[in-house]
């Protein structure tokens, strides 16, 4: 038992000193971020240490286009084995797109940096099929869930058959939000490996002010723009970006869209 104690012992010792290294490799204004306004809030996880948060980094929002990567999480390796592509024209059945004139032919990384709402609803109706088919309603309910039920509180009306598809599940209104710590929390996790990994293969690069704004090669950013319940037409911003070692995740509040969002992050972590 006393060999076990020291065994354990050593390990939470090699973990401890490996955070701390990624920690120390990290550009200094991750560890040193600037002030934050009133109603924003930051988490920023390094390594395995704990997630370090500012300001209202507890407070839940609706997800917005983050919500996309939990589809990452759900479906990813199938979309991305399977090559799919789709076509925006800006409307899909009564559903319409974030760009009224709409986005051409996209593929998944194409479509998650440029918010095509129509290619993910395409994407998971055609998924949902397939769970029907090869699950069953009560089967694929249960396997959407395990994703889902951190980011859904009470919300979701109760049953045994998969909720109707509609653009809420892809962050549309507030049936679906977190808060910036509990969202890197959950990217910190483990099991999210392939969610990080296709983030990093998508969104490497598309910013070229990103490279910039660190100085250092690797970094994938996600700006999102999330609804504000009870307040049509409103809008908050959501900003989530990681390296190998470093997640970190901002929101802004009421009356903020993706653009601020980005604004803002480089004024909070724009000094390296």
């Amino acid at each position: 038992m006393q060999r076990l104690g020291r065994v354990r012992q050593r390990l939470a010792a090699g973990i401890f000193a490996m955070s701390a290294v990624l920690a120390a490799a990290q550009p200094p204004s991750l560890l040193h971020p600037g002030p934050l306004k009133p109603g924003e809030g930051l988490a920023i996880c390094l390594g395995d240490g704990p997630v370090q948060s500012r300001g209202d980094a507890s407070e839940q929002a609706p997800m917005g286009d983050t919500a996309k990567l939990l589809w990452l999480k759900l479906e990813g390796t199938e979309w991305a084995s399977r090559g799919v592509r789709f076509k925006c024209t800006g409307t899909l059945g009564s559903s319409t797109c974030s760009r009224k004139e709409g986005h051409g032919t996209v593929d998944v990384g194409q479509a998650l940096r440029d918010g095509c709402d129509l290619a993910f609803l395409a994407w998971i109706g055609d998924s949902m099929g397939r769970w029907r088919r090869d699950y069953g309603e009560s089967a694929g309910r249960l396997r959407m869930l395990e994703v889902f039920e951190p980011f859904l509180g009470n919300r979701l009306a109760p049953g045994d058959d998969l909720p109707a598809l509609t653009p809420a599940w892809i962050g549309r209104g507030d049936l679906l939000q977190t808060s910036p710590r509990a969202l890197a929390e959950w990217l910190q996790d483990p099991d999210q490996t392939d969610v990080l990994s296709f983030a990093q293969r998508f969104l490497s690069g598309y910013f070229s002010e990103w490279k910039a704004l660190f100085s250092r090669e690797g970094w994938w950013i996600l700006p999102a723009t999330g609804p504000v319940p009870g307040q049509p037409g409103a809008t908050s911003a959501w900003v989530v970006a990681g390296r190998e070692g470093a997640l970190v995740v901002l929101h802004l509040p009421r009356g903020r869209g993706d653009h601020e969002g980005l604004a803002r992050f480089h004024e909070i972590l724009g000094k390296t």
